[in-house]
């Protein structure tokens, strides 16, 4: 293990991330707790004694004391107690590693820090599960497990995770896998039948923490209730419709799959519902979405999920369920267990719950895949648009979407390949896009062009595009935070959540953004971490947006970020024109073609699997 002595400047590589709240306590009780709303970014108030003590039991594990709040927002007021005692509980603190954790207790601990210490084991067990929920995962495999322990030098990996399994670090599953056979009869050919039972196929366990549990069982119990509740006889009379109006007319919960143009059929589930008489509403995943589903519904009908969780809307009844008696939410791909868990929770018996997404985007950001799980178990009605995407950018997104990467007829220059030979001339590239040949050629401004690219780093990732676009369309010193009036900014209001805007000022409140309309203020505190330049996204932060015209930057050390939902994500954000500035040969077609994502380990589907018989489809 490291030792101790490690100044604070070094600990991070780059500035600490935003902090999030500790996992809850390790009793699973077996009474229904409520799932948690998503995270606020902010850790909660804590006194200034607390932080003093902090600070001081960080300082003498030669740890920056500036993670003093973050320590305190996971660990509780007593976080210097606790620390002290158990000094690898600093992995709860997001961004600290388990190397820098164990040179932060070889300087407390001295002589009495070792690899096999049980404190140790069991914050590596908890770490291990967060960072796979930071993958989409609610669980993983117990061997996983066990082998991240030996890559961390823990000598007994099993019993390291006995312990944190009898501790309550961790919950054991074996949802809907194998049972154990019953015994064979006691007769005088025990040794026969033995030898012609059946073999028994081995019974995988999962691990996973108790807040992703938790809340996994939640929603399934929720989407169960909303399936059981009698839908049919409320009074409503719909007006004649499609497949989908006639799906949620007839049941409690619809899962509703298409592309872009699919978006049309849900909201007008919002507008017939509303017809006949019910309390009707839509929720889309960013402010862009709700703009779109808006001029589909009216106003008054669309929201972000964010927002209606909130307050917003149609308020509370008696019960403190929403108001609703249809909802439709669209970018249901984007729905994450925790925050889904908290939505159905919301809804009352006899509301009906329209999930519509597409499921061939990237998928949430936090953990679980409810869409995709909700697909796979067929307890409820599937209903499939079969409206196509319009124009050459649709017609090539679809084929994408198969694992096809078309040549399509492009006779207005809506799709455009720039071949390039490095990342300096991807960027150069870039920057003539969308400053000066989109408006130009096309007449699409540079406020509704969007830059899309694989990762932040890189020679042409979103740092290196967002410091050529502000040198060119709007420079200056930078003189609120690094931004100056005009930037455009990007502002991580959530976990998966990205609203991007304009930089109008900045006062004693932090910095004030113009959102195509929407006033949004970043606090002060959080400038530094949640905000960069927007003229450059990823992929993943542009999910749920869509621009007139985006510029796909593919330098070639992009190659190995290339999969197939990540072409169809940043490919399918542009309404009018798509411009790919292309430097990866061939593995684009081949990332298309072959390379999907890792899956994610979810229970959602057993669980469901285990209320409700699979639909008929």
């Amino acid at each position: 293990m490291e030792s101790g002595e490690k100044s604070g400047a070094t600990f991070f590589a780059g500035p600490p991330p935003a902090p999030r709240k500790p996992a809850p306590g390790p009793a699973h009780e077996a009474a229904p707790v409520r799932p948690r709303a998503p995270e606020s970014a902010q850790a909660p108030a804590t006194s200034a004694e607390a932080l003093a003590s902090v600070r001081s039991v960080l300082s003498r594990g030669g740890a920056p004391e500036t993670l003093a709040a973050q320590v305190t927002g996971a660990l509780g007021e007593q976080a210097a107690e606790r620390l002290g005692a158990d000094p690898w509980q600093l992995l709860s603190v997001p961004g600290v590693r388990p190397e820098q954790a164990d040179g932060f207790a070889r300087a407390l601990l001295g002589a009495e820090c070792r690899p096999d210490d049980e404190r140790r084991a069991a914050a590596l067990v908890g770490w291990i599960l967060e960072q796979a929920a930071l993958r989409g995962h609610t669980a993983l495999a117990a061997d996983d497990v066990r082998k991240a322990l030996a890559g961390r030098s823990v000598p007994d990996p099993d019993e390291a995770v006995q312990q944190a399994i009898a501790e309550g670090v961790v919950l054991v599953f074996q949802d809907g896998l194998a049972e154990e056979p019953e015994p064979a009869e006691d007769t005088a050919d025990t040794e026969g039948a033995e030898e012609s039972a059946e073999p028994v196929e081995p019974v995988e366990v999962l691990l996973g923490l108790d807040r992703f549990a938790l809340a996994e069982e939640s929603l399934a119990d929720g989407l169960a209730r909303l399936l059981n509740s009698p839908v049919g006889n409320d009074g409503s009379v719909w007006p004649e419709g499609g497949e989908l109006i006639r799906a949620v007319a007839g049941s409690g919960l619809v899962a509703h799959t298409g592309g872009e143009a699919a978006r049309a059929e849900s909201a007008a589930v919002v507008t017939a519902a509303a017809a006949a008489g019910l309390r009707a509403a839509g929720a889309a995943h960013t402010l862009d979405g709700q703009r779109r589903l808006a001029e589909l519904t009216g106003p008054l009908a669309a929201f972000t999920l964010a927002g209606l969780l909130s307050g917003e809307g149609p308020g509370r009844d008696a019960d403190g369920a929403l108001a609703l008696d249809v909802l439709v939410v669209q970018d249901a791909a984007q729905l994450d267990v925790e925050t889904a868990a908290v939505l159905v929770e919301s809804l009352a018996d006899g509301c009906r719950l329209v999930l519509s997404g597409d499921p061939g985007v990237l998928g949430p950001a936090g953990a679980g895949q409810v869409f995709q799980d909700v697909l796979s178990a067929r307890v409820c009605p599937v209903v499939a648009s079969r409206l196509p995407d319009a124009g050459p950018v649709g017609e090539l997104v679809s084929g994408i979407g198969i694992g096809e990467l078309n040549q399509v007829e492009a006779p207005g220059k809506e799709v455009v390949i720039v071949p390039v030979r490095d990342a300096g001339e991807a960027v150069h590239r870039c920057v003539q896009l969308l400053a000066d040949s989109i408006p130009r050629a096309f007449g699409i401004p540079v406020e509704q062009a969007q830059a899309i690219t694989v990762g932040h780093g890189g020679s042409a990732g979103t740092r290196a595009l967002n410091a050529a676009l502000k040198q060119r369309l709007n420079p200056g010193p930078g003189r609120f935070g690094g931004f100056d009036p005009g930037d455009r900014a990007a502002y991580a209001q959530d976990l998966g959540r990205t609203v991007v805007g304009t930089v109008v000022e900045a006062d004693a409140e932090g910095l004030r953004l113009d959102c195509a309309g929407t006033p949004v203020l970043v606090p002060k505190e959080r400038v530094e971490s949640a905000l960069r330049h927007g003229w450059a996204l990823t992929a993943h932060q542009a999910v749920g947006m869509r621009w007139p015209a985006v510029v796909a930057v593919l330098p070639g050390d992009a190659a190995q970020g290339l999969n197939r939902p990540w072409v169809y994500t940043a490919f399918g954000r542009a309404e009018r024109h798509l411009s790919v500035v292309h430097g990866v040969d061939q593995a684009l077609p081949r990332a298309v073609a072959e390379v999907l994502p890792a899956p994610r380990t979810t229970r959602l589907t057993p669980l469901l699997h285990g209320l409700m018989k699979p639909a008929e489809q």
